[in-house]
């Protein structure tokens, strides 16, 4: 039997559906299937398990998020327009594949080498070194306050995933439905980007 590439990527997009449904814990070989419309031996003969079918979708979405992310990087924008673009792109590619930084975590917790090995093995890596340069040269000129560039794009990374992960916790917490927590996560980027041009204002200069 030869695999067919276009079964193959409607089997990936019933599964990217049922994830954000259910949550990789809470997905099922059969309900991808039926999703997919094809029976679960034709599945398993496509994708052996469950782990080998999300690890097709992570490679996929990485390989579709960290271009897009690295020419932002590599851009000559000033500094708060790719400190913004960067909050909105990462948010929309959450938004998107919300079901991605919980297995992320998980395969860190389960499998932390052979995940970090397949990262590295890609072709692909996000290259944030030029937006790293380009904040400390901004805090040498006093546009902005002095602040350890890999802590302020840790920070942003975190305000970004933590809605995402935590999502379950922070519905309950707040009662708002899906839709209500859609619009939550919209409003995000505009938070999030006010909250770090604060963060890096400088800080008024005192007389003596």
């Amino acid at each position: 039997m030869t695999k067919d590439l276009d079964t193959e990527g409607r089997v990936l997009e019933a599964a990217k559906r049922v994830f954000i449904r259910k949550g990789y814990a809470g997905a099922r070989m059969q309900e991808i299937a039926d999703e997919a419309g094809i029976n679960k031996g034709l599945l398993h003969y496509y994708f052996k398990s469950k782990d080998n079918l999300f690890s097709a979708i992570f490679e996929q979405a990485f390989r579709e998020m960290v271009p897009r992310q690295n020419e932002l990087f590599e851009s000559d924008l000033p500094l708060f327009i790719k400190l913004e673009q960067f909050v909105e792109r990462y948010l929309d590619f959450l938004s998107e594949h919300p079901y991605l930084p919980a297995f992320v975590l998980l395969e860190l917790q389960r499998h932390p080498e052979a995940f970090l090995q397949r990262i590295s093995g890609m072709d692909m890596k996000p290259n944030p070194m030029k937006l790293v340069m380009q904040i400390q040269m901004e805090a040498q000129k006093g546009a902005i306050r002095i602040i350890n560039p890999i802590h302020l794009v840790v920070n942003i990374l975190s305000m970004c995933v933590f809605p995402f992960v935590a999502r379950p916790m922070m519905q309950a917490m707040l009662q708002v439905s899906d839709a209500d927590y859609a619009l939550f996560i919209r409003d995000r980027k505009e938070v999030i980007v006010d909250f770090v041009k604060n963060a890096l204002h400088p800080a008024p200069s005192t007389l003596h």
